[in-house]
């Protein structure tokens, strides 16, 4: 075959001796992988993507965009449950968890096959396969893990983007049945009468908001004072306020000592300021954080630097060993499908020989997606005095919005914390209906180091959840209209 670019589509298309050579290897097709590949293909290098499992890796399949799905489905099952405040009647409804889980997979099919079109548009191979890093600029792959005497790819440039698993702890012994985690979970069409979430951020949130619309006993228990506890502290006491309401339980500032899973369902120990409670129920689901993936895959081979968080890389996605970058969680900078994404590009360009810019952690969007949302960039209240900066907090209450209130969504609040002297936005911070969609306008307000001053000039459709940026940004210059 020599240098003949080929596309595998099955484990059975490897060959043992096939040897291909590459401008770029891509090992992973997560949201980080397949878009440097795609960029790879723009650009004009001969690349490849080895992905053993479905194309997408755990955000599109098994993570992200089914979750979405479901979380869709359960606002709608919310809506259903206040017929009456929108003068609906109806018997006998009920909502079916498995055509929900049924409708999420039809969704994850879609965009894998649309992955696969635009990695074949760009001219990328994909090879169906699992790789492991064999020597400087070589990949061995095998169908079901690397094999001794297997194919042989060579390549100017390798990236890794294995991704991350889910993290488990040793009073937690995850056995896929009774103690699960997001990948049980994302499948799992009989709903439990009753569930323990361990970990209060942003997956343990949003699977406790779909369990409990679809009639699911819940109680998260999280060890950290507060729900969401990276949020700011009045985002976190929105939440609360909210899940209190939905009938959600939940204990902070708890840990888990133990399960005992003999019995029909899980007892679930836990100890709180030196109090020790038993919570009985069904199923138990973990979802305390994840771990990289950086084993068998050859990075000891070739003395690739890691810690406890991953591959360690510098700002150009570059680790140690020249020619080989480590982009998205394992790398474990900042475990988001779109901070992955952004570092594909600039592992790529950078290897292409183009110019780029560093990624400023801190002010990367963070997104939560359980009802009501939450949305949020750069430092909270908190951090940055303890940063001792001077600052002004501009706050806007969701219930003081025209189109909120139509929606029939009254909760919630919106968030900036800004410099005082200069107007810059330091942090914003919301909760509320759809605010995930109002990040953009903030982190294009950042990138154009614009202010509060042109946030709160700019006119704002009427009646638009956009407004309540507009109008904490005048609340930060003491000027709000409508509160």
């Amino acid at each position: 075959m020599g240098n003949t670019p080929r596309k595998c589509t099955g484990q059975n298309k490897l060959r043992v001796g096939m040897e291909s050579n590459y401008d770029l290897v891509v090992i992973g097709s997560g949201p980080g992988g397949y878009v440097a590949a795609i960029r790879a293909g723009q650009l004009g290098l001969k690349t490849a993507i080895l992905e053993p499992a479905e194309l997408g890796g755990v955000c599109l399949n098994w993570g992200c965009i089914p979750s979405k799905t479901l979380l869709k489905n359960a606002e709608v099952v919310s809506y259903f449950k206040r017929a009456d405040e929108f003068g609906l009647k109806m018997d006998n409804f009920s909502a079916d968890f498995s055509v929900a889980i049924d409708r999420s997979r039809k969704v994850v099919d879609r965009n894998t096959k649309g992955v696969a079109f635009l990695l074949d548009k760009n001219k990328v191979d994909h090879i169906q396969g699992r790789g492991k890093i064999v020597g400087a600029g070589k990949v061995e792959v095998g169908p079901d893990g690397p094999v001794p005497g297997g194919s042989i790819i060579e390549a100017k440039n390798i990236i890794v983007s294995t991704g991350a698993r889910p993290r488990s702890i040793p009073p937690l012994p995850v056995d896929g049945d009774k103690i699960i985690t997001s990948r049980e979970s994302i499948v799992m069409k009989d709903l439990p009468s009753s569930i323990v979430i361990v970990g209060g951020g942003a997956i343990g949130v949003e699977f406790a908001y779909i369990y409990k619309m679809y009639g699911v006993q819940v109680t998260i228990v999280e060890m950290l004072p507060r729900l969401v506890p990276n949020e700011d502290e009045d985002i976190s006491a929105q939440l609360e306020r909210a899940f209190k309401r939905h009938r959600i339980d939940f204990l902070t500032g708890a840990g888990v000592t133990g399960v005992d899973t003999s019995g029909p369902g899980v007892k679930v120990t836990v100890e709180k300021n030196g109090a020790v409670q038993t919570l009985e129920c069904d199923k138990v689901l973990v979802a305390i954080g994840i771990q990289p993936n950086v084993e068998d895959i050859g990075l000891e081979t070739v003395g690739i630097a890691t810690d406890r968080t991953g591959i360690i890389v510098d700002e150009k996605m570059a680790t140690n060993v020249a020619g080989i970058y480590a982009i998205g969680d394992v790398n474990g900078k900042m475990p988001l499908a779109h901070v992955a994404s952004a570092q594909a590009m600039i592992a790529v360009e950078t290897i292409a020989g183009l110019e780029t810019q560093p990624l400023d952690y801190a002010y990367m969007p963070r997104a939560t997606y359980c009802m009501p949302q939450i949305a949020s960039f750069g430092l909270t209240e908190t951090q940055a005095r303890e940063q001792g900066k001077d600052i002004n907090v501009g706050t806007f209450n969701v219930q003081a919005n025209g189109k909120a209130l139509a929606m029939g969504e009254g909760t919630g609040l919106v968030k900036l914390v800004v410099d005082a002297k200069y107007g810059e936005i330091l942090g914003g911070h919301m909760i509320g209906p759809e605010v995930t969609e109002l990040l953009g306008e903030l982190s294009m307000t950042r990138l154009l180091e614009g202010t509060v001053l042109e946030l709160g000039w700019a006119v704002h459709a009427h009646p638009s959840l956009s407004e309540m940026l507009k109008e904490a940004a005048l609340g930060a210059q003491g000027r709000t209209i409508h509160m």
